[in-house]
């Protein structure tokens, strides 16, 4: 069954060869793929890419989805790289950040970067972060035209990054970033297609013990940062969904929280404390918010910078020695609810996972992995 699965599929990639766009077409072998690959018009052989491709134009496109109709499903999630990232979500508006480049002094990344992020819906989050990474890249090739730079400016610039110690996952969001310019917003797919990504370093979450969380909470005195506190924890949020969690995504009677539109574009409820929802209803009479839960003193969602800064204020007043962050709230209350007896699937579905091995990862810090091992130093006496 798995070498079905394997067989039965094409993957469509853009490819520029000699200096003219072409069609990728990727598979594993299989000869009924071949035969029909083989039949395509001026079908030739990559061995730099291993595999197949076309030329981009005309109908070539639906020429190839009417040849493998009904003979095998045809991924074009790399080829379509215009579609929005979001369907839901609100359109991006980039006018803050036009407005923080016109103070900058130095090379601002170029207004067809910011126009394609708008058009294909990323997140505002994602956006900042790809401009910020794309203008330090600019900036350390200041005198080279952006055409210019080549796979191993691109590679010397990386080990340079590498060498300051930056994280794998800070090293992957600049390569994303660079490569949205040069594939996306240039329409050059393959030019930095053999670029190396850093391989991802399998670290443990961090967790608060639940004795700290509840001195964390008891020791707020201000209201509204007491319920940011609360809801951060009590319902597995990340900062994102705080933020974009709105007065009518409370429901009091069924005792939910409605989290819209979360991280991989996907809705769901997760519940709402009995012993959270006076404190709520005493903070909407005293702050009146209009539209999100937490707004910020002029109104909108509140910045993630505010939010950070009441949980570490949180985490001092309790005697906490480590560095907190808001995040660790959430990996708290994964790993309580696994500790508690919850059922994995469950707390997969309230943390918003698609995969169940992301939420296996708590199972490696929960209490109760450990509680039917007997120590041999205890053994000893």
């Amino acid at each position: 069954m798995e070498a079905t699965r394997k067989t039965m599929f094409i993957n469509l990639k853009h490819l520029v060869i000699g200096e003219q766009k072409q069609i990728g077409i990727q598979f594993y072998p299989n000869k009924v793929i071949q035969s029909l690959v083989k039949e395509l018009p001026e079908v030739k052989w990559s061995n730099t890419y291993n595999m197949a491709y076309i030329p981009n134009r005309g109908n070539h496109v639906k020429l190839i989805f009417k040849k493998f109709k009904g003979v095998c499903w045809i991924n074009t999630k790399q080829f379509f790289v215009n579609r929005p990232v979001n369907k839901t979500n609100q359109p991006l508006d980039l006018t803050k950040l036009r407005e923080n480049q016109k103070k900058k002094k130095w090379r601002t990344c170029p207004e067809v970067y910011l126009q394609k992020l708008e058009l294909k819906k990323y997140s505002y989050r994602t956006a900042k972060t790809y401009v910020s990474y794309f203008e330090k890249f600019i900036n350390h090739f200041e005198k080279q035209k952006l055409i210019e730079i080549d796979e191993m400016d691109i590679r010397n610039y990386l080990q340079f990054l590498v060498r300051q110690n930056t994280s794998s996952s800070k090293l992957n969001l600049i390569i994303n970033s660079i490569k949205f310019y040069y594939e996306v917003v240039m329409g050059m797919p393959n030019r930095f297609y053999a670029i190396e990504r850093p391989r991802k370093t399998k670290t443990l979450p961090k967790v608060l013990a639940k004795e700290d969380v509840a001195n964390m909470i008891k020791k707020t005195i201000n209201l509204k940062h007491k319920c940011i506190i609360s809801v951060l924890y009590g319902g597995g949020l990340r900062i994102g969904e705080l933020q974009n969690l709105a007065i009518k995504d409370i429901d009091s009677k069924r005792m939910l929280m409605h989290i819209r539109d979360a991280k991989g574009n996907k809705d769901r409820y997760v519940q709402l404390s009995s012993k959270l929802l006076p404190d709520l209803r005493n903070y909407f009479k005293e702050y009146r918010p209009k539209e999100y839960l937490f707004e910020g003193e002029k109104g909108g969602c509140y910045s993630t910078s505010s939010i950070s800064k009441v949980v570490k204020q949180a985490a001092k007043r309790a005697g906490i020695q480590i560095n907190v962050h808001a995040h660790m709230l959430r990996h708290s209350f994964a790993t309580h609810l696994l500790e508690n007896g919850t059922n994995l699937r469950h707390i997969q579905h309230l943390m918003g996972h698609s995969s169940p091995k992301t939420t296996e990862i708590y199972t490696h810090v929960a209490t109760t992995s450990f509680s039917d091992i007997k120590n041999p130093l205890d053994c000893l006496y």
